[in-house]
């Protein structure tokens, strides 16, 4: 999964964070399997113009045809670069948001009046999950899966409502 809570639910802490960031299909230590591999297969009907003229101009667009793949994967990867982290304590709720380009943005509110809430259809995207606290409405996962959403939105209900019991003091 996509993300990650510390301490892994179930948990009666009053105090976790939730970690997101969206799923990668080809990791980076893969990468370079891939570049290689591709090259190789480009290449494998070049070997048939070995030492004739027109290889040498056939090069230069094979040269261009591996930048332009390494590129496009290399701009995927900084625009997936997103990483959302909810820590919840006694008292307060905070979402960071880091965005691709470096900037932050933050969404902060009383714990107890934070709720989270599950648009099917009527948001960007399927199953779209929202926090609700304080003067704003703000989104979390919204790069994730439909159904990982859907997993996220219940074990998301159920670490708010944990943290909404009432504290009784142990031996009583």
């Amino acid at each position: 999964m996509p993300y990650e809570w510390t301490p892994t639910p179930p948990h009666n802490d009053r105090r976790w964070q939730l970690s997101l960031w969206p799923y990668r299909s080809l990791l980076r230590k893969d990468f370079v399997l891939f570049i290689g591999g591709t090259a190789a297969l480009v290449s494998l009907p070049l070997l048939t113009l070995l030492g004739q003229a027109v290889l040498w101009g056939l090069l230069p667009f094979f040269g261009m045809m591996l930048a332009g793949v390494w590129y496009a994967l290399h701009v995927s990867y900084r625009r997936g670069e997103v990483l959302e982290e909810l820590t919840v304590d006694e008292a307060r709720a905070h979402l960071t948001r880091h965005n691709p380009k470096g900037d932050v943005q933050e969404w902060e509110a009383n714990r107890y009046w934070v709720t989270a809430h599950l648009h099917p259809k009527g948001g960007p995207v399927e199953n779209y999950i929202t926090l609700r606290g304080g003067d704003r409405e703000v989104e979390i996962g919204a790069f994730l899966d439909a159904e990982e959403r859907l997993m996220l939105f219940d074990e998301l209900q159920a670490a708010l409502r944990a943290g909404r019991e009432p504290v009784t003091p142990s031996g009583l």
